[in-house]
């Protein structure tokens, strides 16, 4: 889950990720929202990753629908 500051960013967020996915192998099974891109899903089956701009992401505070989640910390390849 992130948030970029405007739609454009936020595109620009997703193409990045979707194109280091794809590196990888990896290409979502859905990708939904771009088109207006204040908050994109992509669907990686195992994984989903939310991208919003940053009003909206304040707006749905979908955060808190997994407060008491353990949290996992990665780190980059």
């Amino acid at each position: 889950m992130c948030s970029g500051e405007s739609t454009t960013q936020v595109r620009a967020i997703v193409d990045y990720i979707e194109e280091e996915m794809k590196k990888k192998g990896i290409r979502p099974s859905s990708v939904e929202g771009y088109n207006f891109s204040k908050w994109v899903l992509l669907d990686f089956a195992d994984v989903i990753v939310h991208v919003f701009e940053e009003e909206t992401r304040d707006y749905y505070q979908i955060e808190k629908l997994w407060i008491d989640a353990p949290r996992i910390d990665f780190e980059k390849d």
